[in-house]
């Protein structure tokens, strides 16, 4: 390889060891990068877009169709309304007439006169029933129809009222037959153990009548009855819902409810069967019948969902017998909306196909130069100093950095080959060096036998700051060591950045315990520093550092960590107890047990003192007796490897803080040991 080729391939294998531990494809990951500079944000709004267009389309449509279905409603009211007034309009007319007057003048059978006239005017108006009420009659009826006695009063009412089948029998048999409706069972209908209902759904009006002098003789009423009145449902239906009304194919329907039960509409049950005597929903009888509502919303008619309207029907009292229904085929428009989001979502696809292409496309473009460069770097590694990128046909920055590269290269070309010759002659150099120094190691070898009597002598003198000396070092070497990884790695150092910050941690962990060495021989120059510690987090890395000894054995951990307290402490000394205690419990459970540990609150006559730390085992327990000695020094319990000082130390510390340190056991249950800690160290 030429010296150029050295250069480059120096500089590079620098970068190129850090990158590739970040990105293996190198240079793919800058076409990925600008793949996704164009796509990702109309990745993004697309969705968002189509996703708020399909929400507010949805809800839009909702909005249109329940204000269509209450325009409907108001059409289906004004006309029920006009038949109502019709048949008033024509019972009130024959009550007022010269041809009712002449038959009452008239003498011989005024009855027979009168039920001709009556029959004839009952057609000629299209009246189920048409009758003449004298006055003993018509105070009778009075008080069950209030239309009647209104006219009683002088003046004519028409009203929407239920009829028994014993009323409709004594009009006019043959309506009983017409009123008469088998019951049909019905899903989501409320319980109704009928199964026949013999009432009938009337228009009833009644107009007073007079004689020549203006004496009030009687009542004329007449009225319609609307049971399986399909004339009148369906004329309804197509004023409400006239030839091509709806669109998307959907169909109107109209129906009219005596109670919850269909009475008249055209709503099929199946075939061209209508659904007379099916019953509403429970829900909509309760809002409607129960309540008195106005019903505007989406619901289940017979065996489809439709775009509802109900509203109650009241009688002369105000009581609510029946309801008005008029509604459309929900289905169509569903069937509408989803050809429409799907229009939706294939023009957003289609934008995102042409422009993904054309982002690959400008891509390859811009990237063609940076190509070029990578090929040049590679022929030059191989041995080809003169390689170069060449004229690119981008003018833009790419071009201009490609010229600059060229300009780079030939400059390092001139550098290497000074490069060379300096080199040789440094070798010269280094050779005549290299002769001198091997005579001066001779001679520091004789001299160096005679120092190192001279210094074992002196270490015993000078043990404890050597023992200091000696260990802060390799911690200074480790230390510094941490840090250049750090530098090196960079963001490549986040996957092992726990066990890092680990490490640092314990180096200043060891860093302490040097102090230690001279803390104990004059512990009134050494003071511990202070600082805040979170105890939950304090265990968690305790359990870090003794997790090898617990792999070791069958040791399940159970924690009760329920103090948030906070406590003023040397967070290395408090770790110190911890990890004393939980190496003590694991010990005690060589073939398995429970590590339990737990941190509560320490209070004191309702007011908080501090916190308690608390590590237990399920072993062997500990004797009585040994527990009085537990925290005397040298005191192993007979414990293999034990020095005897581990308690007595941990007690010292936490006795320090103004702590105490307690230990209680079960034979046979285990042992548990407490931390008491306050949040502020006395003194």
């Amino acid at each position: 390889m030429s010296g150029l080729g050295h250069l480059i391939f120096a500089s590079r294998a620098a970068s190129v060891d850090a990158d590739q531990a970040v990105t293996p494809a190198g240079h793919r990951s800058i076409r990925v990068r600008l793949l996704a500079l164009a796509l990702i944000p109309l990745g993004i709004v697309a969705p968002i877009t189509v996703a708020a267009l399909a929400w507010w389309g949805g809800n839009h449509l909702d909005r249109l169709l329940v204000a269509k279905v209450r325009t409907d409603l108001a059409v289906a009211h004004g006309y029920y309304q006009r038949v109502s007034d019709s048949v008033g309009r024509s019972v009130t007319s024959l009550a007022e007439s010269e041809r009712l007057a002449r038959v009452l003048r008239r003498g011989g059978q005024p009855s027979a006169a009168m039920a001709d006239l009556l029959n004839a005017t009952q057609i000629e108006y299209r009246l189920d029933f048409l009758r003449f009420l004298d006055l003993s009659r018509s105070r009778a009826e009075a008080e069950r129809w209030p239309a009647i006695a209104d006219a009683l009063n002088g003046r004519a009412r028409t009203e929407t009222e239920v009829f028994p089948a014993s009323q409709l029998a004594a009009i006019k048999p043959e309506l009983v037959a017409i009123a008469r409706t088998t019951l049909i069972p019905t899903p989501n209908a409320r319980p109704d153990p009928r199964e026949v209902d013999t009432s009938g759904l009337v228009i009833q009006s009644a107009a007073p009548v007079y004689d020549g002098d203006g004496r009030l003789i009687g009542v004329l009423a007449g009225g319609v009855l609307l049971n399986k009145n399909l004339d009148f449902i369906d004329r309804l239906n197509a004023i409400v819902y006239p030839e091509g009304a709806l669109p998307f194919g959907s169909a109107g329907t109209a129906t009219l409810f005596l109670g919850d039960l269909r009475v008249a509409t055209n709503v099929r049950l199946f075939g061209e069967t209508r659904a007379i005597g099916t019953r509403v929903s429970q829900a909509v009888y309760n809002s409607v019948l129960g309540k008195g509502d106005t019903w505007l919303d989406r619901a289940f008619v017979v065996n489809d969902w439709y775009v509802s309207a109900y509203e109650p029907l009241l009688d002369g009292r105000g009581e609510r017998i029946g309801m008005l229904y008029v509604g459309f085929l929900e289905g169509p428009f569903v069937t509408a909306r989803k050809q429409a989001f799907a229009a939706v979502v294939a023009l957003f696809a289609s934008a995102m196909l042409i422009a993904g292409v054309f982002a690959v496309l400008w891509a390859r473009r811009v990237f063609k130069p940076i190509e070029h460069m990578h090929a040049t770097m590679n022929a030059i590694e191989q041995g080809q100093d003169d390689a170069r990128v060449g004229t690119v046909e981008s003018q833009d920055e790419l071009g201009i950095v490609a010229a600059h590269f060229d300009r780079m290269l030939d400059k390092l070309q001139a550098q290497a080959t000074s490069l060379k010759r300096w080199g040789e002659a440094l070798d010269a150099k280094v050779a005549e060096r290299t002769a001198e120094l091997e005579q001066a190691v001779a001679d520091l070898k004789a001299a160096q036998s005679q120092l190192v009597m001279n210094e074992k002598l002196a270490a015993i003198g000078q043990l404890t700051a050597g023992v200091a000396h000696e260990i802060n070092n390799p911690i200074a070497v480790i230390q510094g060591n941490l840090d250049v990884l750090r530098d090196v790695l960079g963001e490549a150092a986040e996957p092992v950045e726990p066990e890092t910050r680990l490490i640092q941690e314990q180096v200043h962990r060891i860093r302490l315990i040097v102090a230690k060495l001279l803390q104990f021989a004059r512990p009134q120059d050494y003071v511990g520093y202070l600082e805040p510690v979170a105890p939950p987090t304090l265990i968690q890395d305790s359990l870090v550092l003794v997790r090898h000894l617990l792999k070791t054995g069958n040791i399940a951990i159970e924690q009760h960590l329920d103090s948030t307290r906070q406590i003023t402490c040397n967070k290395n000394e408090l770790q110190q107890v911890v990890i004393n205690l939980l190496v003590n419990a694991i010990q005690a459970m060589p073939d398995g047990g429970v590590l339990k540990i737990a941190i509560e609150d320490w209070d004191e006559a309702d007011m908080p003192v501090g916190i308690r730390i608390v590590v237990g085992d399920t072993g062997p327990g500990i004797a009585q007796a040994d527990l009085d000695k537990l925290f005397e020094p040298f005191f192993t319990a007979k414990k293999p490897g034990g020095t005897g000082l581990g308690l007595w130390v941990s007690k010292n510390l936490v006795e320090r803080y103004g702590g105490r340190l307690t230990a209680s056991s079960t034979v046979g249950q285990g042992a548990q040991f407490a931390v008491w800690l306050r949040c502020e160290p006395l003194g």
